[in-house]
């Protein structure tokens, strides 16, 4: 058995306005193996394409590699924009090594709802997926019962937004499209996807994401 725990703390500021949440890393980012592409950070992996949207949209030039460059660069764009990182996964436990949510067992959930309290200027949370088993959300809606929250809808499409209360505080969440492979059958799917295909072939499902990231990045 496999204990995987997440390598990062939160990054959060006084200031963040925008919080990510994912799960947690392939653990190769556990056991510090990390490929030449790879950045020691949270959505570092080559594989992930998070920071390649961000990138996009913004024209920056980062870099990929496993060098304190890569990694400030990151920090310093979200510093920026007021945006922070907190996954919801402090740890869990897996009979195969692969970076597959399904494949978490006896998980164990970081109080988001504690960071939201102590950093009153978070508006928003950017859920890196959405309420499938085991993904960001899926587990944000388990983990705000024991606060006696609920998550209420305010738009149903793509990507769903749901907000809730936290005292005097009204917190929205966005349900992103995931980056992983396996998401890109569900945008084969979507009607403006298939929409925009029509008139331009080359579109993709890359294309796609960083149009939809845009708004919320």
């Amino acid at each position: 058995m496999f204990f995987h725990k997440h390598p990062y703390q939160p990054f959060i500021q006084e200031d963040t306005k925008k919080l990510i949440v994912g799960t947690l890393p392939p653990p190769r980012f556990t056991t510090g193996e990390l490929l030449e592409k790879d950045v020691n950070f949270c959505y570092g992996s080559y594989y992930n394409s998070l920071w390649l949207y961000i990138e996009k949209i913004h024209n920056l030039q980062l870099r990929y590699d496993n060098s304190k460059e890569a990694v400030n660069q990151r920090k310093d764009f979200l510093v920026k924009h007021k945006i922070g990182v907190c996954d919801i996964v402090e740890s869990a436990e897996r009979n195969k090594i692969d970076a597959s949510d399904l494949g978490m067992q006896n998980i164990k959930l970081r109080d988001v709802v504690g960071y939201l309290k102590r950093f009153s200027t978070i508006e928003t949370l950017l859920f890196t997926g959405g309420n499938s088993k085991n993904g960001p959300e899926y587990f944000f809606r388990r983990h705000i019962k024991d606060y006696q929250l609920k998550l209420e809808l305010i738009s149903k499409e793509t990507p769903k937004i749901h907000q809730f209360n936290l005292g005097d505080r009204t917190i929205k969440t966005v349900s992103l499209t995931s980056g992983s492979g396996a998401a890109n059958i569900s945008i084969g799917s979507n009607p403006l996807y298939k929409q925009l295909k029509a008139k331009n072939p080359k579109f993709n499902t890359f294309d796609f994401r960083v149009m939809q990231y845009r708004e919320f990045f």
